[in-house]
């Protein structure tokens, strides 16, 4: 379907609007997404995942990657740097450049000081010893403490080309709006606006900042107002739009104790199977 400008409802047909062909590139397509990714690494499948992940983006935007494990006990080290041995041989095979950094301590206040030196730490939406669909507990507690932008990757790779966003005009969901703006402008791939309201006219007077940004950056979207609880709407835009790849902002206060919810809340990375890029 053609992107064209004027559309858009509630739960029916959307907003779109593209920018043409001849259009000025974007100022922030010259700005380098990624050129350093950590990735937080225990033998999990879901980490196993997030590397995989990283590969594809390293392979896109020609960046490093660091390969980190934290043992949280000291005679867990000699297994760590086998498992970072065997995880810098993929990357290096992929023709993409390895760092190696293995530490000591708990996992999540390790990763998130690591990640300072990094413009994203990707890891796995769970743990080895995670159970159904929750979230595994480093995850969760790194999206409190990060600096910079968690990529909570999916049980396989994405390609990352279809983007969704959710927005609830905040100040995180307006810096995620940001960056996918500069991640799309990139691949000059539409992003899928996502706000979860039962009021129609409020809904569009929300989104509108974001239309209005994306606009100026000649980024093409779409826009999804919808009746449901955030969680919901925006798992069911991300199905019916098959986007392979979701930004939002983190609502948290800062602390290992504090109670996150991701951009309209922690249920979407529950109940989607597809990076979540939460944005602090």
């Amino acid at each position: 379907m053609a992107t064209i400008p004027g559309w858009r409802c509630g739960g029916g047909a959307p907003n779109m609007w593209s920018w043409p062909n001849d259009s000025q590139p974007s100022p922030c397509s010259r700005k380098p997404v990624f050129t350093r990714l950590l990735i937080g690494l225990d033998g999990s499948p879901s980490a196993d995942a997030a590397l995989e992940q990283a590969i594809v983006l390293g392979e896109r935007f020609k960046a490093t990657l660091v390969v980190g494990h934290v043992a949280e006990r000291a005679k867990a080290i000699e297994a760590g740097a086998a498992l970072l041995g065997g995880a810098a041989e993929r990357v290096r095979a992929a023709g993409l450049h390895a760092d190696v950094v293995l530490r000591e301590g708990d996992p999540d206040t390790e990763l998130a000081a690591l990640a300072k030196d990094a413009d994203a730490v990707l890891v796995g939406r769970r743990g080895i010893h995670t159970q159904g669909a929750e979230l595994g507990p480093t995850a969760a507690s790194l999206i409190k403490l990060a600096e910079r932008c968690v990529i909570v990757c999916g049980e396989r790779p994405s390609p990352m080309r279809e983007c969704a966003l959710a927005f609830d005009g905040g100040e995180t969901a307006r810096r995620a709006l940001d960056f996918a703006a500069r991640f799309a402008s990139i691949l000059q791939s539409t992003i899928h606006i996502i706000y979860a309201t039962s009021d129609h006219a409020a809904g569009v007077q929300v989104v509108g900042a974001a239309e209005a940004v994306l606009s100026l950056q000649g980024v093409a979207f779409v826009t999804h107002i919808e009746a449901g609880t955030p969680g919901e709407v925006v798992a069911r835009v991300v199905e019916r739009t098959k986007c392979d790849a979701l930004f939002a902002g983190a609502h948290v206060t800062r602390g290992r104790t504090s109670k996150v919810t991701v951009s309209h809340a922690e249920q979407i990375l529950r109940h989607t199977d597809i990076p979540v890029v939460v944005q602090p």
